[in-house]
């Protein structure tokens, strides 16, 4: 199978917000007129499957690391993990935690399950973890 015109690794996209201060959060890409743009998630089972690990102003180019099995990440953690832990988008409600990530909660939600935690964390602390997606959890 031949393939063209594809990369690995780190992606460069437009922020289509203010990403600065942004690195080690989740984002997802969006179309914005053809073009693909990068944002924040903004729905907790959003499909936010990018790293961002070089930050900038909305309308720049920003670095984000794909999510991909082969190779482990550091995300910003909500809250405290342990190795094992399912990890899914940290609650969008809360504005200052948009982009981080938390162990799959016990509360009712749909949430989508994106890392598992290769070490244990506590709260802000960018965490190893292993993309996997896992799919919708529906807590009820």
């Amino acid at each position: 199978m031949n393939q063209t015109n594809t990369r690995t690794g780190e992606i460069s996209v437009t922020a289509g917000e203010n990403l600065t201060g942004k690195l080690n959060l989740l984002a997802k890409i969006a179309n914005d007129g053809g073009d693909a743009i990068a944002l924040l998630p903004t729905a907790n089972a959003d499909l936010a499957l990018f790293v961002i690990v070089d930050d900038n102003v909305a309308g720049e180019l920003v670095g984000l690391l794909p999510l991909c099995p082969n190779q482990n990440v550091r995300v910003t953690l909500k809250g405290t993990c342990n190795p094992g832990d399912v990890l899914v988008n940290a609650d969008v409600a809360t504005p200052a935690d948009i982009g981080k990530v938390r162990v799959l909660p016990a509360t009712t939600g749909t949430y989508r399950g994106i890392l598992i935690a290769e070490e244990s964390g506590i709260d802000g602390q960018t965490v190893l973890a292993r993309p996997a997606s896992l799919g919708i959890f529906t807590v009820a």
